[in-house]
This record gives C-alpha cells, structure tokens and sequence, in this order.
C-alpha cells in the first residue's frame, strides 16, 4: 500500500514557471491519470515526483515521508518505478541486459527479473538476447515497463506509455496496469493525452493547462464538454 501526496508544488526552469500550486493524489490500488495538451507541465510534475527537477516550493511525501530532499535513487529504493517518455532504454545493451540495469536499487538477495514481467509480456522472454535497439517502439515500451517492475515498485508511475504505440500493444499495456492494480495492489500514476485509455483505466482523472490543475474527479468526466476544452488542441 503506497500513497503519494502533491502538495501546492511550483517549479521553474530558470525564471519560467512550469509547475503553479500542484496539488494531486495517488492513492494505492488505483490508477490516477494526469492528461492535458503538450506543454501544459505533465512531464515536469513527473520529474519533480521521481526527483529529476527540484521544486521551489511546496511539498511531495510518499506514504508519509517527505521527499524534498530525497535524491533520485533514494525515491527508486523507496519503492517509485519511473517509466520516462520516449521509453530510454539502452539500444546497444540485450534485453535481458537492459531488465538487469533495474538492479541498481535493489538489495543482492532481490536482483533477479520476477516472472511476472514474462506473464505480462511474453514477448521479452522470447527476446532476451536481442539488443534493445532491435525491438519494435511498441516491444521498447513494454521493456521500458518491465525494467520499471524489475526494481520492485510499489508506485509506478508512466509519462505517455502509450505514444506512437500499435493498438494491439495498447491493449496489452492496459491489461498490464489493470492487473498491477487489481492482483498486485500497485499505485499507478499515469501521464497521458490518449482519452480512450485513460477513461478505461483510470479511477481517477486530473486535468492540467498552463501548469496548473484544471479539474479533479472521476474518469466519466472525461466526457464532460467542459473537461474537453482543456484537452483540444
């Protein structure tokens, strides 16, 4: 059971505001989506959670603990799984190789790639010896997403998992979370722009524009014209 509070965070690049009075929750056995148009500050909500960018004010605790000065790998020991947009994997490393990297916080004893990761997506466990950079977009993202699960997360959290993505792959993503939800009571955090996704997995939707939450609620109110207006390009 993990919970993570956002708590009236800002951030600046520089002397530009990304991030104004950031307030979001993700609670555990849920998944939690945070949508809104290109540059309305969802990628930089997710670097300030996993620790990439710091915040210039505000609060961020993970099951109560407070992370502001808590560096990146120490959140990933914590139990905070980061898949980042445009997947990262390491091309020129195998499959198995890039699995392995999410090693680096774990204990010794725990530094083995569960099965699950092959149930989930059977595809990486016939691949194990083909470099990474020789994989579909579509294989690249579910390796990005097992690399995630391999460190043990309690919190997953995914910047546009389902970007230039097939639909079949899509659906094999959405199951993933779905079970990681409802067998293995993970907390999900979800940053996306895919409406049709989110409506059919999210327990909860926020709403960002301009740096700022918009909106807060259900996933049915994603069909709300005053929700969409907010989302259209």
């Amino acid at each position: 059971m993990a919970q993570l509070t956002v708590s009236e965070i800002d951030l600046h690049y520089g002397a530009a505001q990304a991030l104004k009075k950031i307030s979001i929750e993700a609670r555990p056995n849920a998944i939690t989506s945070v949508l809104g148009r290109n540059g309305v500050g969802k990628s930089s909500l997710l670097r300030a959670i996993t620790g990439i960018q710091p915040i210039s004010a505000g609060s961020i605790s993970f099951d109560g603990t407070d992370l502001k000065k808590s560096a990146p790998y120490n959140r990933a020991r914590a139990g905070i799984g980061y898949v980042p947009q445009g997947r990262e994997i390491f091309p020129l490393l195998t499959v198995k190789e890039n699995l392995q990297t999410g090693y680096a916080p774990l204990k010794a004893k725990d530094r083995n790639i569960p099965e699950t990761i092959f149930e989930l997506f059977p595809v990486l466990k016939s691949m194990l010896s083909r470099r990474g950079g020789d994989l579909s977009g579509g294989q690249q993202q579910q390796l990005a997403i097992g690399r995630a699960l391999v460190t043990r997360p309690r919190l997953l959290v995914l910047d546009e998992p389902t970007e230039g993505i097939q639909p079949s792959i899509i659906k094999e993503i959405g199951r993933a979370l779905q079970f990681l939800r409802d067998e293995m009571g993970m907390t999900i955090l979800l940053v996306e722009q895919y409406l049709d996704f989110c409506r059919e997995l999210s327990d909860h939707i926020y709403v960002m524009d301009r740096g700022e939450v918009m909106h807060s609620g259900p996933a049915s109110d994603l069909d709300d014209p005053q929700v969409k207006r907010h989302l259209m390009v």
